[in-house]
């Protein structure tokens, strides 16, 4: 199996506090990304969501384990009911000029074996992609 994470680079026309702020405002996160109710960027804290996709519900769990303001948000990422598996899930953000590159890295994907083809490392990478390339781009750029 491979065990390399993903990673995906995408560069936005947006300033760093910006980008920040839409990865750790619960108000801003639930227009581009997800609803994650009491949502907060603070080490120790977990939140539970649910997305549903393709008829399926799909139940995440995730805590918080490192927050450098405009610079790193690091936690876990699992999908309880689905699966034992653990992954990691980090966003770093770094100014490129007025832009900023955010790099997403998701370690661990093959962790998820038992849960069957939806968590597939190509599912992820699928998911990600439109994540970062359509969602985040839209609500920063659009």
């Amino acid at each position: 199996m491979d065990n390399l994470p993903i990673i995906i680079e995408q560069i936005y026309a947006a300033p760093v506090a910006k980008v920040w702020e839409a990865l750790t405002d619960k108000g801003k996160m639930e227009e581009w990304y997800f609803d994650i109710k009491g949502f907060i960027a603070e080490e120790g804290k977990t939140f539970d969501f649910d997305v549903e996709d393709g008829g399926n519900l799909y139940h995440h769990h995730f805590e918080i384990l490192e927050v450098i303001p405009n610079k790193k948000l690091r936690h876990t990422w699992t999908h309880p009911g689905h699966s034992k598996g653990r992954s990691v899930l980090t966003w770093a953000l770094e100014p490129v000029g007025k832009a900023t590159k955010v790099t997403l890295i998701h370690e661990g994907v093959e962790n998820f074996s038992d849960a069957g083809d939806g968590f597939t490392k190509e599912n992820y990478i699928k998911g990600w992609n439109e994540i970062l390339e359509k969602w985040l781009s839209n609500f920063l750029e659009g």
